[in-house]
């Protein structure tokens, strides 16, 4: 196993370290991130490549699946390595057909919490994430309530380290004003820079902006300019627009995803890309 941690090491608060290049585990449900994965033995196969590949940041949710991704992750890495930081997210559910729907009411986000407690196998959470509103665009939900109530369960030793998720700059201070937020997980890549003040303001303030979807998401990033620097580069579109993403902010933290061991290789590699100053005033030019 390497000792090499790709991207290095954040670390937004004391006893929580985070490897800059993580792994964002939602593909490895099923379609729809819904139901069983196609291979599961290539989902275990991938988890277990990520942190033979010196990753120590896995994003997970139990409602990916619902539940399915969490126990792919106990069976494959448990026992944990000692390093490795899991983070999660509360603030959803999933129907029965897979949709997706908000819930954020006190008694079941303690419930979302056992849940994922219950799927991974721990005691306590290193990272949960509230996640407020859907997965584009932000909501204008209090923030008081639902993460009091986390609050509440980090005082009791349920989680160790609270942060949100899509949310706006009014919401970060808000709920700063309740507990202290070590990371956010907002929609943002080069083709989506509504959130440049944000993750600015992270930066500022050492709290880990996780960006989501940071190659396009469902939709992948297509850009001529984003085409032409990788071609010069010698490097493939999605590494550069990852490596643009570290080099965007000291405190920006990856969790690219995908269920083929191939490509995360290709993600990983993207950490050690650097970007000449030419190049990155380029691809500054797509999402403006």
């Amino acid at each position: 196993m390497t000792t090499t941690i790709p991207g290095g090491t954040l670390t937004p608060a004391k006893g929580l370290t985070l490897s800059r290049m993580g792994y964002g585990a939602m593909q490895l449900a099923g379609p729809g991130v819904f139901g069983p994965p196609k291979d599961r033995d290539q989902a275990l196969a991938v988890l277990r490549e990520a942190v033979g590949l010196g990753i120590t940041h896995i994003d997970t949710s139990d409602f990916y699946g619902p539940t399915v991704v969490n126990e792919l992750i106990k069976e494959a890495l448990h026992p944990y390595p000692a390093d490795l930081r899991i983070v999660t997210k509360v603030g959803g559910r999933r129907s029965g057909d897979g949709a997706w729907f908000t819930s954020l009411e006190p008694a079941d986000l303690r419930a979302q919490v056992e849940e994922n407690l219950r799927h991974l196998g721990l005691s306590a959470l290193d990272v949960v994430n509230l996640r407020l509103g859907p997965s584009e665009g932000i909501s204008d939900q209090s923030v008081a309530e639902p993460f009091g109530a986390l609050a509440e369960l980090r005082e009791q030793g349920l989680i160790r380290h609270l942060g949100l998720s899509n949310i706006s700059d009014a919401q970060l201070t808000a709920a700063q004003a309740i507990a202290p937020v070590v990371t956010v997980q907002n929609l943002y890549n080069l083709a989506n820079r509504a959130d440049d003040a944000l993750v600015d303001r992270c930066a500022a303030e050492n709290i880990a902006f996780a960006s989501f979807f940071p190659l396009g998401g469902f939709t992948p990033l297509q850009s001529e300019t984003l085409t032409s620097v990788a071609a010069r580069l010698d490097a493939s579109p999605q590494q550069v627009a990852l490596a643009w993403l570290l080099q965007r902010s000291a405190t920006t933290v990856l969790i690219p995803g995908t269920s083929s061991v191939g490509h995360l290789r290709e993600n990983v590699a993207a950490a050690e890309l650097r970007l000449p100053a030419d190049a990155i005033a380029e691809l500054d030019t797509i999402g403006r």
